[in-house]
């Protein structure tokens, strides 16, 4: 049964429904999110360092005094508008808890100053530089929503570039299909719509960069999914696993009940530290070839 905190929130989104909102400019949205994530605390015993990766601003969680050889590479979400290292702080802190590792968060640039593929090219920049100081197999690339798919993206174009392959891959309630053919985007298809040709930009909105759903998945390392089982993103997990699958890729999908798009973030629920638990499991297994905790 979903932890109290889950229901509430639960049951605040079903009241809202998928409505149109004037929610001001995408500076404002911006800053909204941030504010509405400051209240998430990092857990005990995480330090952070602010740098620049690949010309981009990062930021690194990892336990404080931990000398490690592993890293995982975030990419936040925010529909590829929004988010930042603030929004998500605390799931990178989380993560790097449960990973026992190094979590570097990235600042892509965000559409629409910055459509596709600026987001994509960043994120494999600062993978190939992490990779100057880490051996690619000992890293994970995660990310939620927006973040998830553009991890798939940039494994798919580290893969197509004959380039090192991350050792994992995490994506939380991935949007990997962003011309939204999944069922489960019902009256979302129009909410979004707009959203998602802001990124595209002067690409066609099925460019595997884009939707990854569609790319050849072949040759790619294990997966795990996290996806809500009544959200609008629900579809591209689904078909992502089934396509992966298909392909002879290692995939987990994990199917959460009574639970909301990337409920993951919201690391003061009992629910998503569960899942940030697993998410830190399969990172030892597939790294470190740790079975259990």
């Amino acid at each position: 049964m979903a932890s109290e905190s889950m229901q509430a929130i639960l049951s605040a989104y079903k009241s809202q429904g998928a409505k149109k909102k004037n929610l001001g400019s995408v500076e404002v949205q911006r800053e909204g999110f941030d504010r509405h994530m400051a209240h998430l605390q990092l857990p005990r015993g995480i330090v952070t360092e602010d740098f620049f990766l690949a010309g981009r601003p990062a930021r690194r969680f990892q336990p404080n005094r931990l000398e490690t050889e592993e890293v995982v590479l975030y990419l936040h979400g925010g529909g590829y508008r929004t988010g930042s290292l603030d929004s998500h702080s605390s799931v990178m802190g989380h993560l790097a808890a449960n990973c026992n590792a190094a979590v570097i968060g990235l600042d892509y640039r965000l559409a629409p100053e910055n459509p596709f593929p600026a987001a994509l090219d960043d994120s494999v920049a600062a993978f190939v530089e992490i990779c100057t100081s880490f051996d690619a197999h000992k890293t994970m690339i995660a990310g939620d929503s927006a973040g998830g798919g553009l991890a798939l993206a940039c494994a798919l174009r580290l893969k197509e570039e004959h380039m090192p392959l991350t050792g994992c891959l995490a994506l939380l309630s991935p949007a990997t299909d962003l011309t939204m053919s999944g069922d489960s985007y019902g009256e979302f298809r129009e909410l979004w719509a707009d959203d998602c040709l802001l990124y595209s930009g002067d690409y066609p909105l099925d460019t595997v960069g884009i939707s990854p759903l569609f790319g050849d998945m072949t040759g790619l390392p294990p997966i795990l999914i996290h996806v809500a089982n009544d959200e609008p993103l629900l579809d591209d997990s689904i078909g992502l696993e089934r396509r992966a699958t298909d392909m002879g890729v290692t995939v987990e999908l994990k199917l959460f009940h009574d639970a909301f798009h990337c409920f993951q973030i919201f690391t003061d629920l009992p629910e998503a530290q569960d899942a940030l638990a697993d998410i830190g499991r399969f990172f030892k297994l597939n790294i470190r070839g740790m079975v259990g905790d």
